[in-house]
């Protein structure tokens, strides 16, 4: 099996939270691209989680993120593929307010939409904690929760 370790940024803005929905650029895209995520991306090797998390939203969004603390820990195993993913607080979340994907290194090719939204409010969203998670308070706390599904 192999393994995949990935981080995500969670930038938050008056209590929403700042995701993406994705154009269908991958094959597993073109089967299902129906749902909201948050930026992030795979750890290259050599590369520490902090400077992934600040390369990946950047190249995504064009704006540098403040990283604060590491608020979540999902493991799970899909497309026999075991994956970590390391969720980070992104403290500067109103700066995400004026994304423009002309000014980032693959965001247009991509990112179909992108914004604000509320993960409770939404048909569907990835990770599915994410909907149900208070992520104003997780924030606030500091502290990390971790997640399985193996």
């Amino acid at each position: 099996m192999i393994r995949r370790i990935a981080v995500r940024g969670i930038a938050l803005h008056e209590g929403k939270l700042f995701a993406v929905r994705l154009k269908a650029y991958k094959e597993h895209l073109k089967r299902d691209n129906g749902y909201w995520c948050i930026p992030g991306g795979k750890l290259e090797e050599g590369e520490s989680l902090h400077d992934c998390i600040a390369r990946e939203m950047f190249e995504e969004t064009g704006v540098q993120p403040v990283v604060g603390n590491l608020l979540y820990v999902q493991q799970f195993v899909h497309d026999n593929k075991d994956t970590i993913e390391f969720f980070f607080h992104i403290t500067n979340g109103a700066d995400y307010l004026s994304v423009d994907l002309a000014h980032t290194s693959h965001g247009l090719e991509e990112i179909e939409e992108f914004g604000f939204i509320d993960p409770s409010q939404v048909s569907r969203i990835l990770p599915e904690f994410l909907a149900t998670e208070d992520l104003v308070a997780q924030a606030a706390a500091g502290t990390t929760k971790i997640f399985s599904r193996l």
